[in-house]
């Protein structure tokens, strides 16, 4: 039997959800669970109930997770949950999207005697994959501690940052420093290979220097065999810029993050990883 008394829904399993809902369905939580796109439920046919329906989801469930793509996903999904009850339910939402929406939900299901948390998370695929992500928690110190022991299943830390917003705003912060990093990490191997310095040479330098993270060493075999597959796609990287921006990011590097991704962005590299930038950036010098 399962230490875990509370029914819990989860809705939306792309790329970071569908591992985050399975490290709950590991830890033997009754998990319901729905995305728009059936197929992506089919790893969770046998030790979770797939619902039909939004609506049948949070009839079913106590605690509702969220992992959405932007804005307008989350307040489609949000409509249609706010069409229902939601009186003692508790949401849960880990999507980064602006502090306003997300304040505006809060409020809203607060109205109808419902709750609300926003949890964005720091961290990529694997470290969904392997429960080890940040959540940067904004919600009533109650409402907290009622969601603790399953953002614990799917991180290593949860950070209460205060009241409805606190999280998101945390998220933008760290995103744009993120945005920053990667951008400064691709001009740093271009500028190496013109002076004759190897991508592995100069990527063993960075990380074994004081320039090194867990963000530089991750990106690190992309770099180096030029392969982008979307661990984070460039065009996520692009919105949460613009995100930072219209929360009030009035920075010396905010305009030329935003002009360098939205021109990656509009070169067809959207789809691939952030770090991907990179070669947008050798084609673009090579055209100039």
């Amino acid at each position: 039997m399962s230490d875990f008394k509370d029914k819990i829904g989860f809705i939306g399993l792309g790329n970071m959800g569908s591992p985050m809902a399975k490290n709950l369905e590991k830890a033997g939580v009754d998990l319901f669970v729905f995305n728009r796109s059936i197929e992506k439920t089919i790893g969770f046919t046998e030790g979770s109930t797939v619902c039909s329906s939004i609506a049948d989801l949070v009839e079913q469930t106590d605690i509702i997770f969220t992992m959405l793509t932007n804005d307008d996903a989350v307040h489609a999904v949000y409509e249609t949950i706010l069409t229902g009850n939601v009186k003692g339910k508790l949401f849960v939402d880990m999507s980064t999207i602006s502090e306003q929406a997300s304040k505006a939900i809060a409020d809203t299901l607060k109205s109808k005697g419902g709750a609300f948390v926003d949890a964005p998370v720091a961290g990529s695929t694997q470290p969904a994959k392997d429960g080890t992500l940040i959540f940067m928690v904004g919600s009533s110190n109650e409402n907290k501690e009622r969601v603790m022991p399953y953002l614990s299943l799917m991180g290593k830390e949860i950070k209460y940052l205060g009241d409805n917003g606190a999280g998101i705003a945390a998220k933008l912060c760290i995103n744009y420093y993120l945005s920053i990093l990667y951008q400064g990490m691709a001009e740093t191997v271009l500028f190496a290979e013109k002076l004759g310095i190897s991508r592995e040479n100069m990527m063993a330098i960075i990380n074994e220097s004081a320039s090194g993270s867990g963000a530089t060493k991750v990106k690190t075999k992309a770099i180096i065999e030029n392969n982008f597959p979307p661990a984070f796609a460039l065009d996520l990287m692009l919105k949460d810029v613009n995100l930072a921006i219209a929360a009030g990011a009035d920075l010396p590097m905010s305009k030329v993050l935003e002009k360098t991704y939205q021109e990656a962005h509009d070169a067809g590299y959207g789809e691939k990883d952030v770090i991907g930038v990179l070669d947008y950036l050798k084609t673009r010098s090579m055209n100039k």
